[in-house]
């Protein structure tokens, strides 16, 4: 479907039984015909269809293993994928993330599967749903007025938080009594953050992927605990899942290819802290291979977001004649206020050795990003390989 009024034809499709594969707008030509071609849709839904008659009499169709939602890989490394979900897959999901106060803010594109996650989520709380159709902070925080949680990723966290760090009219007139993050890891300095800003608040993380739905979720300060029934499996420093919440398959020219053994990976490093918690060091695929050393973007990304003044960092590789490419961190600046330079090098020289450390330092207003609200990290790399990325070097 490419419709403005996603949910109320998402949840038609539903009824009759039938799955459901949302449009992201931002794909290029290339990315939805490729998207097409494997998902093989019946029926396109466009936004020009105005003309719609109620039926009567209409019966819910399927059961918990009815496929309803056909999701796609966020595209932040790469072609996004067709996959293949089936309502108890997400009503497991739904129940292991437990009950939300309302109403429910959704503060971006349900084109994005953690979007509509939450969405379906706060129906299934018997909650009222309030939609923002792109992220934007200064709304956000106006609506969390009006607002008993919220679904974000953390750079929508951080970003609402500085608007309520600035506004106290709106720290003090908050509603927010839980909020919702997933998506990618959430720094420590955000959950403090949290804390001293929204104290009457709970924070929930999850941790998991469009393949497995839901795999870890921490409250508090207790670390990541697998969902119940959930099996995880570390091999060589790889995550292996084992779930009754997974995807059925990927779809391929229309057609389902189920996972070939009840174990799956999407390639994410992982360890288990001392008290036995889940620690993501992040996908395998986000490496720079600089000098033969393959450096872990998302540990560099890490050290750096700690530095002032940074919004969200991505670490890629840009090209070079000799080493193959040279680490290259590209900042996002807070409004108004650029990073320094000589606190980034500091933060480097202190926490990584010195191969892992960024030759190359750029800042931008706003990286690219997904409709969740993740970096893009394919787009971006692929940017810097062409010169176009909306950058500047940071000095």
């Amino acid at each position: 479907m490419d419709s403005a009024d996603v949910l109320p034809w998402f949840l038609g499709a539903d009824l009759l039984g039938a799955a459901a594969l949302v449009v992201e707008p931002s794909w290029t030509p290339r990315e939805r015909d490729a998207v097409l071609a494997d998902a093989r849709p019946d029926l396109v839904v466009h936004p020009r269809v105005a003309d719609v008659v109620a039926a009567d009499g209409v019966f819910p169709a399927g059961d918990e293993d009815t496929f309803f939602y056909l999701p796609t890989t966020s595209g932040s490394s790469g072609r996004p994928k067709v996959l293949l979900r089936t309502r108890g897959s997400w009503l497991r999901s739904f129940a292991a993330l437990g009950r939300l106060h309302g109403p429910v803010l959704i503060p971006g594109p349900l084109s994005s599967s953690l979007f509509l996650f939450g969405a379906l989520h706060a129906l299934w709380c018997d909650q009222e749903v309030r939609l923002l159709p792109r992220w934007e902070p200064n709304a956000a925080a106006e609506a969390t007025r009006r607002a008993g949680a919220i679904h974000v990723v953390p750079a929508m966290l951080a970003a609402l938080l500085d608007v309520l760090d600035r506004r106290s009219e709106l720290r003090e007139n908050c509603a927010l009594r839980t909020v919702v993050c997933g998506g990618a890891h959430l720094p420590e300095e955000v959950r403090a953050r949290v804390a001293r800003l929204l104290p009457e608040a709970d924070l929930v993380e999850y941790y998991g992927s469009a393949e497995h739905s839901l795999i870890a979720i921490r409250r508090g300060a207790d670390g990541l605990r697998p969902v119940p029934g959930v099996r995880l499996d570390i091999r060589d420093g790889i995550l292996w899942v084992r779930s009754p919440l997974a995807f059925s398959g990927y779809l391929r020219s229309g057609v389902l290819h189920p996972p070939e053994t009840e174990w799956s990976t999407v390639g994410d490093r992982v360890e288990l802290d001392g008290t036995g918690a889940l620690v993501v060091r992040g996908r395998t695929g986000a490496v720079v291979s600089s000098g033969g050393r393959l450096v872990s973007a998302e540990e560099v990304e890490a050290v750096l977001r700690s530095v002032r003044h940074v919004e969200d960092v991505v670490v890629a590789g840009t090209p070079h004649p000799t080493l193959g490419a040279i680490v290259t961190a590209v900042v996002e600046a807070a409004p108004d206020r650029w990073p320094a330079l000589r606190e980034l090098r500091e933060a480097a020289r202190a926490s990584l050795e010195p191969g892992k450390r960024p030759r190359r330092w750029l800042v931008t207003k706003a990286l690219p990003r997904t409709a969740a609200g993740k970096p893009a990290r394919a787009a971006i790399a692929r940017q810097l390989r062409d010169g176009t990325l909306a950058a500047e070097p940071l000095r």
